[in-house]
């Protein structure tokens, strides 16, 4: 059953145009130095009633010392020594934070390009993001890290009207900067920067370059 769910998502128009952009644009991959951690998150996609993809994003819980901390998210962390490669990591984060089990529920599909912060305030991290299908009936189960959890339809992703900008709350104070807005969730920053990449390789870019303060 699970593998009969994936072939139907994976046929879906806009999975089956993002898979081909995936193969004809190999992700571009940073390269740091010794002192630069490296991290990984998910983009779970799964399939509603309809048939309409929909993608997770997670709220961070409110940690003191968590640069991220309440910011909306994808499920991820930091690369440990136990981890084979960033896939690994992407997988494991994804399980630890929302109790989704991609290797038994899901399918990767690839990675889109690295990215890192654009602010010295901010910890030097390269961040590769990973895409997976996943059932359509997974159970979200979130840890202590994670508030609350969502879905949002790729539809919806790509509806202009909830593209912007905004004031949010950087590491360097109050700055204007690009937003997507679904409901009470505003998506700034790194977040940001990933759904645009997303959406690009589903050949529906937001309108405008990303506003983006260094702060983030």
């Amino acid at each position: 059953m699970t593998e009969a769910q994936l072939d139907r998502l994976s046929a879906h128009p806009s999975i089956a145009r993002f898979i081909c952009a995936l193969a004809a644009h190999p992700p571009v991959e940073l390269q740091g130095a010794g002192h630069v951690r490296l991290a990984a998150i998910l983009l779970a996609l799964r399939s509603r009633e309809d048939g309409e993809p929909e993608l997770l994003l997670i709220k961070r819980a409110d940690a003191e010392g968590d640069p991220w901390s309440g910011h909306i998210a994808f499920p991820g962390g930091r690369m440990e020594p136990a981890d084979h490669d960033l896939a690994v990591t992407a997988v494991r984060e994804t399980w630890e934070e929302t109790g989704i089990d991609v290797v038994r529920d899901g399918r990767l599909l690839g990675q889109l390009d690295d990215l890192s912060p654009r602010s010295e305030l901010l910890p030097p991290i390269i961040i590769r993001p990973f895409v997976a299908i996943v059932r359509s009936d997974v159970a979200i189960t979130p840890s202590a890290e994670v508030a609350s959890a969502f879905w949002v339809p790729v539809s919806v992703l790509a509806e202009r009207p909830s593209w912007g900008t905004g004031l949010v709350h950087t590491t360097a104070g109050q700055r204007r900067v690009s937003t997507f807005r679904h409901g009470e969730h505003t998506v700034w920053g790194l977040t940001e920067r990933v759904l645009r990449q997303f959406l690009t390789y589903l050949g529906e870019p937001p309108v405008g370059e990303s506003v983006d303060h260094p702060a983030r």
